[in-house]
């Protein structure tokens, strides 16, 4: 048997692994995977290409009904983000009641109380399982969690609720936009920058796509509903990134514009971009053809992670509230799996230690009495997964 952790300790063990998206996380997975085989429990690798890994461990029986603990193992990059200490060693200041770290907040903290916890879980008499399930690659899209969520499907009974630890400063949030990102390329010709009638600019023509862009976010700024609960309570268009031409005197063949929508849960997916590309085809590309056939301009659907819906009366959003001690529920602007979960038919709930406000910036922090509220939660859920 191992020895204990607290749940700082096991943060401390987890933040000095440097799961950055583009690294691997296989070193923090066999260290998760060695953790719980000290106490006797199996765990289920399911890879996700050659250097990433999810892993999925049942504590209990394996029966209908369990409970699902959800985390990501990877973190932002620290690239250019001046730092008051090493990001990767946990710093833990008493007197704020801070640790500091990448990944303190977003999200090692639930992970570490989940794992901190597991002897307690094993001295109850569960009657229903218990189940982490620890994601990859999460921060580039959730592209990791589908394939752990389809093994899940396929090889464990159905799930009574899941529970995903982002940070929400322990409440309960029931609702979150959905994401749609979207890659824009545009196709001009070549030609020397004093000879304009013999090219297409892309650049230009993309700026026009931009304008169009930029009048779909004014539309939607339009719609808002104040009682939503969102903040900002409508669906958000922002463009991230452009990149075109190659010199200043010649007239730009190429130009990509990288961009993306929040959606609001009840948002049908695909219609931005299609009017994206309806006003492309009908506004632009007749005269950028005029000049070369080959001219033309492109939108494509790179990823699309679904909202997740409001259900108060679900399983996961009553248990949820009855773990925090909360009356009500929130919703949150950012994206998570819980909505590729609920799509998948496991009811999901997001409810985790510390702010989104904290995370992905230098000196990221969670508060100690988050992480003690979140042992709190779990402690409850594991007494409810030993009730009758």
């Amino acid at each position: 048997m191992a020895e204990r952790m607290s749940t700082v300790e096991m943060l401390e063990r987890l933040v000095a692994f440097d799961t950055t998206s583009r690294n691997s996380n296989l070193e923090l997975i066999t260290f998760v995977q060695d953790w719980l085989a000290a106490f006797g429990i199996d765990s289920t690798r399911v890879d996700f290409g050659p250097d990433k890994a999810n892993l999925v461990a049942v504590i209990g029986p394996q029966v209908e009904g369990g409970l699902v603990l959800s985390g990501h193992t990877d973190v932002v990059p620290v690239d250019d983000q001046d730092w008051s200490s090493d990001p990767f060693q946990l710093r833990v200041e008493r007197e704020e009641g801070r640790a500091y770290g990448r990944g303190t907040c977003d999200m090692k903290g639930f992970i570490a109380s989940a794992l901190a916890l597991v002897p307690e879980f094993l001295a109850r008499d569960l009657k229903r399982p218990i189940i982490l399930a620890l994601s990859c690659d999460e921060e580039v899209g959730c592209t990791g969690v589908r394939p752990m969520i389809d093994w899940m499907k396929d090889n464990l009974p159905p799930v009574e609720a899941v529970f995903v630890g982002e940070p929400t400063g322990m409440n309960v949030v029931t609702a979150h936009k959905g994401i749609e990102v979207m890659r824009t390329v545009v196709t001009g010709h070549e030609a020397h920058s004093s000879c304009t009638h013999l090219g297409v600019n892309a650049i230009m023509a993309a700026g026009e796509v931009i304008v169009e862009i930029n009048r779909i976010a004014a539309e939607e700024r339009e719609k808002a509903n104040p009682e939503s609960g969102f903040e900002p309570p409508h669906t958000t268009v922002n463009i991230g990134l452009v990149s075109g031409g190659t010199a200043k005197n010649i007239i730009p063949r190429h130009c990509v514009i990288d961009w993306e929508t929040r959606l609001m849960p009840d948002a049908t997916p695909g219609v931005i971009p299609k009017r994206v590309q309806e006003f492309a085809r009908t506004r632009l590309e007749p005269a950028m053809k005029q000049v070369a056939e080959d001219a033309g301009i492109s939108t494509e659907i790179v990823n699309a992670v679904p909202g997740l819906q409001h259900e108060e009366d679900s399983p996961a959003a009553r248990l949820a509230m009855r773990f925090a001690g909360a009356n009500g529920c929130h919703r949150a602007s950012y994206g998570t799996e819980a909505g590729l979960f609920a799509q998948a038919g496991m009811p999901a709930v997001i409810c985790g230690p510390g702010h989104i406000e904290q995370a992905h910036k230098p000196d990221e922090y969670v508060d100690l009495d988050q992480l003690a509220a979140c042992d709190a939660y779990l402690r409850r859920l594991a007494e409810y997964a030993a009730s009758d």
